[in-house]
């Protein structure tokens, strides 16, 4: 990332990904594209907002914030949305 995390950020972040798995090296970020075309990612501050935000059925994983660099050198993104609430109808395992 060219751009360094604000002053602040929290040590540690809680970003939802497509499945739960067992081993990290089959860990899916899970993206999100904005209505004006930019990739983002969602990141949480602390589980209960995680789950609050994206409801208890979005599987997750901790990262130290450290290390976001490493996720955006495998897999480039425009944005870094923290504790953004997901309607219901876009959350894992809404009615389609």
């Amino acid at each position: 990332m060219a751009v360094p995390l604000p002053k602040g950020y929290p040590p540690v972040l809680y970003i939802p990904c497509v499945r739960e798995v067992t081993d990290p090296a089959d860990l899916e970020m899970q993206y999100r594209t904005t209505k004006d075309g930019r990739t983002a990612i969602l990141v949480y501050s602390a589980l209960d907002r995680l789950l609050h935000c994206c409801g208890e059925d979005q599987p997750w994983f901790v990262l130290p914030t450290a290390e976001l660099q490493r996720i955006w050198d495998a897999a480039p993104f425009d944005l870094v949305l923290l504790d953004l609430v997901v309607p219901e109808e876009q959350r894992q395992g809404a009615p389609a």
